[in-house]
């Protein structure tokens, strides 16, 4: 069977969410071939292989963690020339993606962006898209070339799938531009206690009916209550009330979750366009008429200074 080229997404080793998603795909068009790239990456082959990984391409070069995101895309350029996939799949993050298009131009081939679905077509690989603002569904294969796909979170299920997991050292020879742009500094991020936004299964975001900073405590209740990640409106993010890597929108973050709780969202199109694609959508807005109303699966219009805090209450009950 062909083989298709998966990026790892890791940290010191331990595999993210989004890239066992990636392995689950992967399987419907292919063999998955893991690249894991940078500190610990012979420590993630043990998952991968859980989940369907028959071969796992390793390099630890220090290259990878002192600069940016060229030796990785002289890495990955190295396993595509080494396997011939018939695709390559990367995790739709803001790295993942310069990566990817760095890639489709070094290779000749197209890509494809925040990819939420992939099948086998009669002339290639076919991935599913959201557009315009996931008004539309469209399916889309690349023309010329390799495809490389770029695939948003929490667009698959993670299906473990044993399988031999072979581990290789990859080698790579870094061109000049790879170390052109040295990381200098690093400051680790502060840690919530909540999952990461974009790979989180629920999300409870807040927009400008909160009210102010003093107010948003009420939604990091509601979310702590679900074991959910906190998100904002760009008008909420604007005023200062919550740190702008919260924002979901299109000049924010994706979020792709199985239940999205919008608080005090009217829901402009900007908004709809960073969370229209989650799969169970609940509004909570004192207008009737808000535009967010449109696409939700559930409504309560209401005061969300009532109706947020007894919603909190009802899941500790239950919990309880």
């Amino acid at each position: 069977m062909a083989e298709v080229l998966v990026l790892v997404d890791h940290v010191d080793g331990a595999v993210r969410k989004p890239t066992l998603e990636l392995l689950t795909l992967a399987r419907r068009v292919g063999d998955p071939v893991a690249v894991v790239l940078g500190a610990g990456a012979g420590d993630a082959a043990p998952v991968l292989g859980e989940h369907g990984a028959v071969k796992v391409l390793t390099s630890d070069a220090p290259e990878f963690a002192d600069y940016l995101v060229v030796p990785k895309v002289d890495a990955l350029q190295a396993a595509f020339e080494a396997v011939s996939p018939v695709a390559v799949l990367v995790v739709s993050s803001a790295e993942g993606k310069e990566i990817a298009a760095r890639l489709a131009l070094r290779v000749g081939s197209g890509i494809i962006t925040d990819a939420t679905d992939l099948e086998a077509g009669d002339q290639g690989v076919v991935a599913t898209q959201a557009a315009f603002a996931a008004s539309f569904t469209t399916k889309s294969r690349v023309s010329r070339g390799v495809p490389v796909i770029t695939v948003k979170p929490n667009s698959a299920p993670v299906e473990p799938a044993p399988a031999a997991g072979a581990v290789e050292a990859l080698p790579v020879s870094f061109g000049e531009a790879a170390t052109g742009t040295k990381v200098t500094s690093r400051t680790p991020r502060e840690s919530t206690g909540r999952p990461e936004l974009t790979e989180a299964a629920i999300v409870v975001s807040g927009g400008r009916g909160v009210n102010g900073a003093e107010n948003f405590p009420l939604i990091e209740a509601l979310a702590d209550s679900l074991g959910a990640a906190v998100g904002a409106s760009r008008a909420a993010v604007d005023a200062g009330w919550y740190p702008h890597t919260s924002q979901v929108g299109q000049t924010g973050k994706s979020v792709s979750p199985q239940l999205y709780i919008a608080s005090g969202i009217s829901g402009a199109i900007q908004h709809r366009a960073g969370m229209q694609t989650s799969k169970t959508i609940v509004a909570i807005n004192k207008d009737a008429e808000a535009p967010i109303f449109e696409l939700v699966d559930y409504g309560v219009v209401g005061d969300l200074f009532a109706v947020v805090p007894q919603l909190t209450e009802e899941i500790n009950t239950r919990k309880g």
